[in-house]
């Protein structure tokens, strides 16, 4: 597509560490450097998690909290190819930078959370908010409740479609879903040039 990884690897596609060297071999030599987007999910074709299914913790449904994949691909890659490699992790750093997100985030976050507050103070229970969003013209998304049953412990996967025949890339789909989550630049207030975070204050709920 042009814009970001050369490549970018996901779980809904098995994983062959032959290949993944070989299509990194293949963009090094044409552009003299790749760029590699990878899933800590990936596996074998056996089954197996690349990662070495041996995680040292679980999440709250006794799901394996994986770790170390880019120090894996990176030592991989470095044998086979012998040039400067750097894997980065992006885990929590991404997820809470708030300075990076889009308008489309924040508006999204604030309703999602004032629809939870509201539902709650009504004695609504066992639901999360989520969205339902009409694509048809444009972008629209309008907050719902949905059972907790329906989304706990569920995994939603990217449509194979979505994803190359190769296994290494994303399609023309994938970028029109995405694109409209990103839209939109925001005005955070900042001190000293840092984010300005709210101090909250603790209040018992009587």
């Amino acid at each position: 597509m042009g814009q970001g990884p050369d490549l970018i690897y996901l779980p809904e596609k098995l994983f062959d560490m032959d290949k993944f060297l070989t299509d990194i071999e293949k963009v090094y030599k044409e552009k003299g450097k790749c760029l590699v987007a990878v899933s800590e999910g990936i596996k074998y074709a056996d089954g197996t998690l690349v990662v070495d299914a041996k995680p040292s913790a679980t999440d709250g449904f006794g799901h394996a909290q994986l770790g170390g994949l880019a120090t894996i691909l990176v030592d991989a890659v470095k044998k086979k190819t012998g040039v400067k490699v750097r894997g980065i992790e992006f885990s929590l750093l991404q997820r809470c930078a708030a300075h990076v997100a889009s308008l489309v985030d924040i508006e999204e976050s604030y309703l999602a959370g004032k629809v939870a507050v509201e539902e709650a103070v009504r004695g609504v229970t066992d639901k999360m908010v989520g969205f339902e969003c009409d694509r048809k013209s444009g972008y629209k998304c309008s907050p719902k409740l949905f059972d907790l049953t329906s989304v706990a412990n569920y995994e939603k996967k990217i449509p194979g479609e979505w994803i190359n025949a190769e296994g290494n890339g994303i399609l023309r789909p994938f970028i029109d879903y995405a694109m409209p989550l990103i839209q939109g630049e925001t005005k955070l207030p900042k001190e000293n040039g840092l984010p300005r975070f709210a101090k909250l204050r603790k209040v018992l709920a009587k």
